[in-house]
């Protein structure tokens, strides 16, 4: 899991609203005491709603392009 990607939360930006738990399909996100975080990482399928409903644009998910051969 050394390689795993996973979507950057800001935690200083975050007003802890609780949208990206609420559309997390998976349950891999959690709020804790200073913000969401990833409770089961594995689980994380990059869906990227979480980004989505995001109000305040703390979510990045960043993706990486790779061409076939």
């Amino acid at each position: 899991m050394d390689d795993w990607v996973l979507p950057e939360i800001n935690i200083e930006r975050c007003d802890q609203c609780g949208a990206c738990i609420e559309q997390c399909p998976t349950g891999a996100v959690e709020m804790g005491p200073r913000g969401p975080f990833f409770a089961r990482p594995a689980d994380c399928t990059y869906c990227a709603l979480c980004d989505a409903a995001c109000p305040q644009g703390v979510i990045t998910c960043t993706y990486e392009i790779v061409w076939g051969r």
